[in-house]
């Protein structure tokens, strides 16, 4: 059950309208490392968990939250665009200047969601649950938090230098901190279970089965060899079950693929001798 609290998290009040930094701002609504994004992955792998109800519990504090994200980031759309498009406005697009700059909002904001946000990134393309991971492997599942808050806190700390609006820039502020927050705080449980289960996931499938010979051989597959020097390619692994190694000019290990003719039916292209004979049926 969730209850609704009428007061934004924090303050979503623009100095003044912008309508054309209201589209801007649409990719941290329904793009795909937007708020929308993190709303849905963390509510499906809080309602998914099968683990200690002390990780469901964390998961679902964080995925109400982002639920008041999206909620300050669609009132913020909104304001950006009061009054747009006005008579005043259609009087003012006489000068070149201002026409260019309301020539540059998205028309879907007037014509389909009347002067409201929209459910899709910044050039119109529709949220798609396909941006969401809820795979019931937690550690898994919280690297890949991990990646979203770090993509969306880049992209927030990105149109923060786009604007100049200080009441803009305030709220950007605080979903800058709380990223800030949730990137330390998906780190904080990717330590724990790794302290826990390992660092390799999954934990639990039967290493034999495993062609261990090459777990833990880095392949030089491009010219040069300047990723010898980093942290892959030597010493002890992440995992602290094995050894990097450096494997200079790897050599292929498989086979020289020969695959059959297709049946007749697909119509496809046989070797020469099977043409051959083909034409040597219809011919005759």
């Amino acid at each position: 059950m969730f209850y609704h609290i009428k007061e934004l998290q924090y303050n979503a009040k623009p100095s003044q309208p912008d309508p054309v930094y209201a589209k801007k701002l649409q990719e941290i609504l329904g793009g795909q490392y937007g708020e929308m994004s993190v709303m849905m992955q963390y509510l499906f792998q809080g309602w998914n968990c099968r683990a200690e109800n002390k990780y469901k519990d964390m998961i679902l504090d964080i995925a109400t939250e982002e639920i008041a994200h999206v909620e300050m980031i669609a009132t913020m759309i909104a304001q950006l665009l009061d009054g747009a498009p006005a008579n005043d406005q259609e009087q003012a697009a006489k000068d070149p200047a201002i026409e260019a700059v309301l020539g540059g909002m998205n028309p879907q904001h007037a014509i389909v969601n009347g002067l409201g946000a929209q459910p899709n990134d910044s050039v119109g393309y529709p949220w798609t649950a396909r941006y969401t991971v809820a795979s019931g492997n937690l550690l898994a599942d919280f690297r890949a938090n991990l990646n979203a808050e770090s993509q969306g806190r880049l992209q927030v700390c990105r149109l923060y230098e786009m604007t100049t609006d200080p009441g803009v820039r305030d709220m950007l502020s605080f979903l800058i901190a709380r990223d800030t927050m949730h990137q330390n705080q998906w780190m904080a449980a990717i330590e724990e279970l790794e302290q826990t289960q390992g660092a390799v996931v999954p934990s639990s499938f039967n290493k034999e089965y495993e062609k261990q010979e090459v777990s833990y051989s880095f392949y030089n597959f491009s010219e040069g060899t300047e990723s010898q020097q980093g942290r892959w390619a030597s010493g002890p692994t992440m995992d602290g079950k094995g050894s990097f190694e450096y494997i200079q000019d790897p050599k292929p290990m498989g086979q020289i693929p020969d695959l059959k003719p297709g049946p007749a039916y697909i119509h496809g292209t046989p070797p020469k001798e099977m043409r051959e004979a083909q034409n040597q049926t219809f011919q005759s």
